[in-house]
């Protein structure tokens, strides 16, 4: 190759790796802005996501079976007590854990529950995740199935058969029943999704069980 011609590809690579590094850098600066300027509607959707979820599992059925917000609560997250989850686990042959928990406040600031999430891995499917209103005197106001992945048909409609039977009970004894339900501590399986229906169970069992561990001798 003459010199000439090793000169003008030399110039030309030259030229071509400016090229690209002016491009890469435009890029980066308008996917920075990009990111700059929408970080806090994005930020600010997900805490108004996260706290309907949360209120979700506080509210009650009216007359025509429609769930209502009764009393305005604000959520604040909290640090899951690891001793606790520890406790529970150690103690139950459940295979679950919690993952998330939020303080569930009233306008005046005082306590009145928690939301409590909680992860199985008992499902038919794989893992279940679903959240669980508690308040302060134990009372499960409700559930709300949040991840699933089971059949469809069957252990999918956990929302539509097993969820309303968690409204305003107590306990962490739930047992399931596929005969129709004859005690309060029983839950009717969902027809043909006997291991969802046992998986939601438990783990509620699991939840119910670390809010006792964490209010022993006293709210949290």
């Amino acid at each position: 190759m003459s010199k000439d011609k090793k000169s003008n590809a030399g110039n030309t690579l030259i030229k071509d790796t400016v090229i690209i590094t002016v491009i890469t850098l435009v890029a980066g600066l308008v996917l920075g802005f990009v990111y700059e300027l929408t970080k806090e509607p994005i930020r600010v959707q997900k805490e108004q996501k996260q706290a309907a979820a949360c209120a979700e599992v506080f509210k009650e059925a009216d007359e025509n079976g429609e769930l209502k917000e009764v009393l305005p609560l604000t959520f604040e997250k909290t640090d899951v007590n690891e001793a606790a989850d520890e406790a529970v686990y150690e103690s139950t042959d459940i295979a679950a854990a919690i993952d998330e928990v939020y303080l569930a406040k009233k306008n005046d600031g005082s306590l009145y529950g928690y939301v409590i999430s909680v992860v199985t891995a008992e499902g038919y499917g794989g893992k279940i995740r679903f959240y669980m209103g508690v308040t302060t005197d134990g009372v499960l106001k409700g559930i709300s199935i949040l991840d699933i992945s089971e059949t469809p048909g069957l252990g999918m409609r956990a929302s539509e058969v097993l969820v309303p039977q968690f409204r305003n009970v107590t306990g962490s004894d739930f047992v399931v029943t596929k005969n129709g339900k004859t005690k309060e501590n029983e839950i009717d399986a969902i027809t043909s999704a006997t291991i969802t229906s046992k998986a939601v169970t438990r783990g509620v069992n699991f939840g119910m069980k670390y809010f006792e561990e964490i209010t022993k001798g006293g709210q949290e």
